[in-house]
């Protein structure tokens, strides 16, 4: 009689920080005996999975299990959908508005939707200003029962004492694109030039792991590194086509997310009131646009490590390119402009990046970018 083996049980997004082990000992310890803090300050340099921890550990507590990984609350956590796992990043050129944060404290105030706990992650808690963070000291002392903040940081020097006073800090260490791109091999059994890639285009393991398993992200990136490939010959017609085609493909992974915010505002409506509803509304509308602005950077990323690539078979690079799955482009690409060339177009990603980051609408920012990266490789 034949036996069916039999599959391991899938694995939490908190075991799986394996680039950051003390950091998923530490988390863990503090999940399995019920003492999670009621906030938490991460602090470390970009690409040191910050973020991917956050949402590790909000799945942990979201869960009843502590992070089965297999229930339906896992599965929307590890999705980014569920209603009660709330990420917010800074609405302004010059950090969080003042109503972003009274938004926040209204809602910590409603129940959950369909978990016992409520989850608060803070990207980019340096970018608090003075009267956005004294609004939200006293909840972030004292929230309700069931709510956890998770910030991030850089650095705790450059966010405000009071702020810190009132967090539980956790470290992360600088982790190396060798070591990400080993945990992503692991994770996933991609060859090793696929996850160097997926890292550099996705900036940290946790999500270069889910933008493999994503067709329409890694269909994203092909489209703009096409795009780069006919720069040279393309007109501003061309150019305004692809920059709107990006957006296409950019808000194509959003379509899961928008459905399930959808459900979420039916499923309320009976018994919200109309402020509520409306104030559901807006913050749902904002989670929609952080993550279209998300988007956009890893397709900025992947632009940028392309153009390294190039700048790098210019220089004579010995280390070998990332993108090994498109070298043709890069030789291309090479073979059209010079060292001077290669660095003005990394640094008209540079300015793109920076001006999503202001928000400003992205198919303009691409525009421009696209504009002035044909400029610069055409200059020899």
């Amino acid at each position: 009689m034949e036996t069916t083996a039999k599959r391991p049980a899938p694995a939490s997004l908190l075991a799986k920080l394996d680039t950051q082990p003390r950091v998923r000992d530490f988390l863990m310890r503090a999940v399995e005996g019920d003492r999670t803090s009621h906030a938490y300050l991460f602090l470390g340099a970009p690409g040191s999975g910050k973020l991917d921890a956050a949402w590790a550990l909000a799945q942990a507590i979201i869960c009843e299990s502590h992070g089965c990984a297999s229930c339906e609350a896992c599965v929307r956590v590890a999705r980014r959908t569920h209603p009660d796992v709330h990420y917010l990043s800074p609405e302004s050129v010059t950090g969080y508005l003042i109503g972003q944060t009274r938004d926040l404290i209204e809602d910590v105030a409603l129940a959950p939707i369909r978990a016992r706990s409520k989850v608060y992650i803070v990207d980019r808690a340096e970018r608090l200003r003075a009267d956005s963070a004294n609004a939200l000291l006293k909840t972030l002392e004292e929230p309700p029962q069931g709510v956890t903040f998770i910030l991030l940081g850089t650095s705790a020097e450059t966010i405000l004492p009071t702020i810190v006073s009132r967090c539980q800090c956790v470290p992360f260490r600088m982790v190396s694109p060798q070591d990400a791109a080993t945990a992503v091999a692991h994770a996933t059994g991609a060859a090793p030039e696929r996850c160097r890639m997926a890292v550099a285009v996705a900036g940290s393991p946790a999500r270069a792991v889910e933008f493999l398993k994503s067709a329409e992200r890694q269909a994203a990136r092909r489209t703009m590194l096409r795009t780069l490939d006919a720069l040279p010959e393309a007109d501003d017609l061309d150019i305004l086509n692809a920059a709107k085609q990006l957006i296409l493909e950019v808000k194509a992974p959003l379509a899961e997310v928008k459905s399930t915010q959808e459900a979420v505002l039916s499923q309320n409506a009976d018994y919200l009131s109309r402020g509520a509803l409306k104030q559901l509304e807006d913050r749902q509308k904002r989670e929609l646009n952080a993550r279209e602005r998300s988007g956009i950077m890893e397709v900025l990323a992947s632009a940028r490590s392309l153009l390294r690539d190039v700048l790098g078979v210019l220089e004579g690079a010995s280390d070998g390119i990332v993108n090994e799955d498109v070298a043709a482009i890069v030789e291309r690409l090479a073979a059209r402009t010079n060292t001077a060339g290669a660095v003005r177009a990394i640094d008209a990603v540079t300015r793109a990046e920076r001006t999503v980051a202001r928000n400003i609408t992205p198919q303009l920012a691409l525009e421009v970018m696209f504009l002035d990266i044909r400029k610069a490789l055409l200059c020899r």
